[in-house]
């Protein structure tokens, strides 16, 4: 007999706990029975250009073990390099250099803290850039990333998010084969972005992504709206879609990603895993 799928890992992003300290953070989310917390570097919780970055990497070590919670890295802080550049400079821009240390600084960050991952997006294509030499690129940013990303043992998981220049899985793929299929280089898929941009329903969109996939994000959307929303405040049926997160056998974290949901963070977290337990048990009945 086929054994069962392996229960989801339910983390929780620390964009969406931008007024809480990250120790009051990681409290909350144990408590509320988190498995891990998706860490995005940025001025508030991890800066990774800190003077006492191995200090608070150290601190921030010990604090996820006490608690138990596992990490994943992101790097999608929109004004962290450019105060008036949103993602900017990308690996296409001039200066690229910046974002390529970020991504470095990252790697070395994840290592320590035990995350597989590492997430990235690619940000916009420059103004007046036309495809070809914007693909050209961001394979040679990306794959001068994953010279670290070697050094290190983590992986890449690139995110195709709406309105940037990779903005669908079949983008992201198509990158996957210029960087000539490294395998430290995958996906994450975000579910609710799949929803609002992708032509494909967002299962095939698990499906189509399912041999790279290395980090999963997820929250409710409306078609062609890029806003994050609470479950079930959007179009999304979460069930069929955490089966196939299921059966697709995936082991790392799947991460609530709720930006606007700071200013009433522990109720909204509250809120996720209580929908998405149910969901999961939905899921496993059906």
């Amino acid at each position: 007999m086929r054994p069962p799928p392996t229960p989801l890992r339910f983390g929780y992003g620390t964009n969406g706990f931008t007024h809480h300290r990250l120790t009051d953070v990681l409290t909350v989310l144990a408590d509320l029975g988190y498995d891990g917390v998706a860490l995005t570097l940025d001025h508030n919780h991890l800066d990774p250009y800190a003077e006492d970055l191995p200090r608070r990497v150290t601190a921030l070590a010990r604090q996820l073990g006490r608690h138990g919670l596992d990490i994943t890295v992101e790097t999608g802080a929109p004004y962290f390099l450019d105060p008036w550049g949103k993602h900017l400079p990308t690996l296409m821009s001039d200066g690229s250099e910046l974002r390529i240390d970020l991504l470095r600084r990252a790697l070395r960050i994840a290592a320590d803290l035990g995350s597989p991952t590492v997430h990235l997006c690619s940000g916009p294509a420059p103004k007046g850039m036309d495809e070809h030499d914007a693909w050209k690129r961001l394979a040679a940013g990306v794959e001068a990333v994953l010279e670290s990303a070697e050094k290190y043992g983590v992986a890449l998981a690139f995110e195709p998010e709406p309105y940037m220049f990779v903005d669908t899985v079949e983008r992201c793929l198509h990158l996957a084969r210029l960087v000539d299929g490294h395998p430290l280089f995958g996906i994450t898929l975000d579910i609710g972005h799949a929803h609002c941009v992708e032509e494909r329903p967002v299962l095939d969109c698990v499906r189509r992504a399912a041999s790279l996939v290395r980090n999963v994000q997820i929250e409710d959307m409306r078609r062609g709206v890029h806003q994050h929303l609470e479950f079930g405040a959007g179009e999304i049926d979460f069930p069929p879609v955490l089966a196939a997160l299921r059966e697709l056998g995936h082991l790392g974290l799947v991460s609530v990603e709720i930006q606007g949901g700071s200013l009433d963070a522990p109720e909204v977290a509250r809120r996720s895993i209580e929908f998405l337990r149910a969901a999961e048990r939905t899921a496993a009945d059906a």
